[in-house]
């Protein structure tokens, strides 16, 4: 099953985003995504075990960004993949069925590409612009989610990512997509996981009201 909210990991280290991880746990993530960059595969590796003994004790499910292998030795529940990393099928071959692979979409070519490699889920962004990347693909807004998933008519769960806030939650959900991909509104506020999974469950028409008075 997958889970409606990614919190994606921000840090200025590594010691930090463990730091982000426990408390996102404490605060009832149950699905994180480890994307630590520009760090050698050692510190990587010791950082997702570490990162991985965490999530456990919370039975919260530990997603490696770009790397399998890594993903498979820490005993994580998935990876997600880039645009430039390991192919789909490549990476499942290694890991087998009972891990979750997600990849990166931003095109109708890219996302058909992704479920014709069979991945569990696609994260499609960005919803608009955000610091997290540095090498942004075209911003898609909500227009941009209207159109690819008319056109895909998929059951492949499509994850919104890319500077998503709270207040973007009811329209976002509107467009059809699966759920929502989160780093910085929940790294600044790790309380926001509460509210952002309520929204994503389903907002009551009080809460639709307020955001839309926002």
């Amino acid at each position: 099953m997958i889970s409606k909210l990614h919190y994606i990991t921000q840090g200025e280290t590594p010691e930090i985003h463990l730091e982000n991880i426990q408390k996102a746990c404490a605060s009832g993530a149950d699905w994180i995504q480890l994307r630590l960059k520009n760090v050698d595969e050692d510190t990587l590796l010791k950082t997702a075990q570490k990162a991985q003994s965490i999530t456990s004790h919370f039975q919260t499910r530990l997603i490696i960004n770009d790397h399998y292998k890594i993903a498979k030795e820490v005993k994580a529940d998935g990876v997600h993949l880039g645009t430039s990393d390991a192919c789909p099928l490549e990476a499942r071959d290694y890991l087998g069925k009972f891990y979750s692979i997600g990849g990166t979409a931003n095109t109708l070519e890219e996302c058909e590409n992704l479920i014709n490699k069979k991945v569990d889920y696609i994260g499609l962004g960005p919803y608009k612009h955000t610091t997290t990347k540095s090498d942004l693909s075209p911003i898609l807004e909500l227009k941009g989610y209207q159109a690819l998933l008319k056109e895909l008519k998929t059951d492949t769960p499509i994850i919104a990512i890319g500077g998503i806030t709270i207040k973007d939650i009811p329209d976002l959900l509107e467009t059809g997509i699966y759920g929502i991909a989160v780093s910085g509104e929940i790294t600044r506020n790790f309380n926001a996981i509460t509210t952002l999974q309520q929204l994503i469950n389903g907002p009551t028409l009080e809460q639709r009201y307020k955001f839309d008075k926002k």
